[in-house]
């Protein structure tokens, strides 16, 4: 493996700026990753209420393959660095009038659908079938950079184009699998991992519920937020700089390139290379001069779908509730709830939301009798225009009321000794998200592979883009992916040889 001493410099310790400047420390670089917050992850980062720890955002790790490859890639493995355990069942999924554990042993799983949906048990192995060859002609393409238009018409992009379900949205075609709508729902409700309606997301993110039966999920010992603080840790190893609590001003440029940034202090910072793992929208928004961008201007920004929001609860609790790790609850009207979402409009009392027990399986988390409960709420980006300052109270009430009725945890609110409050105004003033659109921009066909902001950012030479807002898009897998995208294309232009996978680059 060949090494540089070019310079460049990360704008946030998110996964997909750790990944980046893991990989390319690893690879000689020098490396220097500057982070406007107290502590690693961006929201991946760990929130400490006294002895009680949450995860800020994702809650689990999908397709454990794609951080086993990055952490190969950084020189280590994710099992010298983390403590991971499979969780099964996965998740239970609670209907009013019926509950469905989900399992990825999968003749547990066609047991378990023909209890709950009795004569559809046969239908699951179709399923696994299908969207098998689907995965594995389509993830491929999402390994790739689409800086170029003609990666487009690559081979890979060739032979997936019949498996892309252009013109289908997810909900259709779980709905055409199972002939069931609860039972679709089950196998679409993933899309809320993008931001998304199922009646909306594209077909092509069937991807999503078969990665996690095909090859299941896992917890990760003291939350995921560990993977951030492991490649921290790794790239430290390495030789890289990563510096908290010193966010960056603006990104310096000269002659349509990216020469550095300013720090909130005054101090600037030489760069050959610039990575910004900030949220795009943001980013686009705040970090170059006015006038400097062309293509993603305020004004183009404001025109740009993106995903909706989260209303989140993080609650340490003195007691221990008999409930799984993970569960999620479907709104009696689940559909009018999720075009209420979309709409922009006041969610009434009837919601969805979904509630991690991590203290079930992990003792690093709570005091023992103790639980740190996660509770997330898909609600509207600012875009609605709803006032969370005078809606927070009632909106926290009602969500208290259904894990009362809905989760059985009748007493919760004695029991409660921690808690914080995030609404999707505090995504957008406290956390720097644009629109304060959690899973940033949506995943609309036309925001997708080459239509979305490109890994070698089109606006300004010398910078590169990783996060959810880039391509592949957002969850924790693809931004990992992206991250080592970026470290690819930084390395290939300066010449570096590296392994990545079992090929020499």
């Amino acid at each position: 493996m060949s090494r540089s001493q070019k310079r460049v410099v990360v704008i946030g310790a998110g996964p997909g700026g750790l990944t980046c400047a893991m990989i390319l420390a690893r690879r000689g670089f020098r490396v220097s990753v500057f982070e406007a917050r107290d502590r690693v992850g961006g929201r991946n980062a760990a929130i400490e209420l006294g002895p009680y720890v949450f995860d800020t955002g994702p809650t689990f790790l999908m397709l454990r393959a794609i951080l086993d490859e990055v952490f190969q890639e950084g020189g280590t493995s994710s099992g010298a660095e983390l403590t991971l355990t499979d969780l099964d069942p996965m998740y239970r999924l609670v209907f009013g009038d019926r509950l469905m554990n989900v399992t990825a042993d999968h003749e547990r799983m066609k047991d378990e659908v023909a209890r709950v949906f009795p004569g559809r048990g046969d239908r699951l192995a179709g399923f696994l079938e299908r969207e098998k060859r689907r995965f594995e002609r389509l993830f491929p393409c999402l390994q790739k950079s689409y800086h170029r238009a003609s990666t487009m018409v690559s081979r890979d992009m060739r032979r997936a184009l019949p498996h892309m379900a252009l013109g289908r949205t997810l909900f259709s075609m779980m709905h055409e699998a199972f002939g069931e709508e609860k039972l679709a729902l089950c196998f679409t409700f993933q899309s809320k991992y993008l931001g998304m309606s199922p009646w909306d997301c594209p077909g092509i993110f069937s991807m999503i519920p078969y990665i996690e039966h095909a090859y299941g999920i896992q917890h990760v010992r003291g939350g995921l937020s560990r993977i951030s603080d492991a490649m921290a840790d790794v790239a430290r190893r390495h030789g890289a700089e990563i510096v908290c609590g010193r966010p960056v001003r603006r990104i310096l440029t000269r002659n349509r390139s990216a020469v550095g940034v300013e720090l909130a202090d005054g101090e600037h910072v030489e760069a050959d290379e610039v990575v910004i793992n900030a949220d795009l929208g943001h980013a686009a928004t705040t970090l170059f001069e006015p006038g400097f961008l062309r293509k993603y201007t305020p004004a183009r920004l404001g025109r740009m779908k993106v995903s909706c929001s989260t209303f989140m609860l993080y609650l340490g609790l003195d007691t221990v509730y008999d409930m799984p790790h993970h569960a999620i609850y479907f709104a009696d009207d689940y559909r009018k709830n999720v075009e209420t979402i979309f709409r922009g409009g006041r969610s009434g009392d009837d919601i969805s939301f979904y509630v991690r027990n991590s203290s079930k399986t992990d003792p690093d988390v709570a005091p023992p009798g103790h639980s740190a409960v996660y509770v997330l709420v898909p609600a509207p980006n600012v875009r609605s225009g709803l006032n969370w300052e005078a809606d927070t109270a009632a909106f926290r009430e009602n969500v208290l009321s259904k894990l009362e009725t809905r989760a059985g945890m009748g007493d919760i609110r004695r029991h409660i000794r921690r808690e914080l409050v995030i609404t999707p105004s505090d995504w957008e003033r406290e956390y720097r998200v644009y629109a304060g659109a959690t899973f940033n921009l949506a995943h609309n066909i036309g925001q997708m592979l080459y239509f979305r902001p490109h890994n070698k950012f089109e606006e300004a030479d010398h910078c590169y883009l990783v996060g959810g807002g880039t391509h592949p898009g957002s969850g924790l897998p693809t931004i990992y992916e992206s991250g080592r995208i970026t470290a690819n294309l930084i390395s290939r232009k300066h010449n570096v040889v590296f392994v990545s996978g079992n090929l020499e680059v």
